[in-house]
């Protein structure tokens, strides 16, 4: 695979795709593969922001979803759940038997979430959720809407449940645990990353996709022929030679020449008179 603008080998970024869909860290992959460790955290970045792209462009859901939301952050005293202090609100849409959607929510309110739910679910599916009143005007949407109580029970006939997107939080936190603390600014598209894992199955099917957007991605070029800007950081510019001024030269100035390397016999040096 190539990424465009990037310094690095084509042999240096398969090694480095291969070990982000392993699971490696950026530090772990820049030793194994002998490059910067700058270098491999812009790449995986520029990774997860690749992905993030595309899985935004997906289509809308349609027949049956399920919705929930959820809280990622470490464990703090205090109210745990909704509500929770220091942690980051997330949400997200499942449809049943395939693919999730989520995003990083500034909040969880009803003008917020009712919106993303329009935009990426088709009328007239079926849209199953807990009993939070986040979710009381699906009940008169055109959604068919369907409510689980976790107070009474987690499935109810055999259907109502929203047992899938918890799965997938489940599985969102194992991936992100590796990581030891995520910047909050950058978890969008860390979240983008747990969800791309989830969607694409085998870590054989996910590095073809990966290899597939990279390719639509990159403009085209000779195979083996590095990109020209920057996977690594960048290096130093270089100095102009320096200029000699054409007034000076113009004058026949000798201060303004060269000087001759030792050993060398000065020819502007006149003799001396005898």
């Amino acid at each position: 695979m190539h990424l465009s603008r990037c310094r690095l080998t084509e042999k240096q970024q398969d090694r480095l795709a291969e070990l982000f869909i392993a699971g490696s860290t950026a530090r772990t992959a820049a030793d194994l593969c002998g490059v910067n460790t700058k270098s491999a955290v812009l790449f995986f970045h520029r990774l997860r922001r690749l992905i993030a792209t595309r899985l935004t462009e997906e289509a809308p859901f349609d027949g049956e979803v399920e919705v929930d939301e959820s809280y990622f952050g470490g464990h703090r005293k205090g109210k745990r759940g909704r509500g929770a202090g220091g942690k980051v609100a997330v949400f997200g849409i499942l449809k049943r038997g395939g693919r999730v959607h989520t995003m990083v929510a500034p909040d969880l309110r009803r003008e917020t979430v009712i919106p993303v739910i329009r935009a990426k679910v088709v009328p007239d599916s079926v849209v199953y959720t807990d009993s939070y009143n986040l979710y009381d005007v699906l009940d008169v949407s055109e959604f068919h809407h369907h409510r689980i109580n976790h107070r009474h029970a987690f499935v109810a006939e055999k259907t109502n449940h929203i047992n899938g997107i918890e799965n997938f939080w489940s599985h969102a936190k194992r991936t992100l645990r590796r990581y030891n603390g995520i910047p909050r600014k950058h978890f969008a598209l860390f979240l983008k990353e747990a969800e791309f894992r989830f969607n694409y199955g085998s870590p054989a099917s996910q590095l073809r996709q990966l290899k597939r957007w990279a390719r639509a991605d990159s403009p085209s070029r000779s195979p083996g022929q590095p990109s020209l800007a920057a996977c690594s950081p960048p290096s130093r510019p270089l100095r102009a030679a320096p200029r000699w001024p054409a007034a000076s030269l113009d004058r026949g100035s000798a201060r303004d020449l060269p000087k001759n390397r030792p050993g060398q016999r000065n020819a502007a040096k006149p003799n001396k008179e005898t």
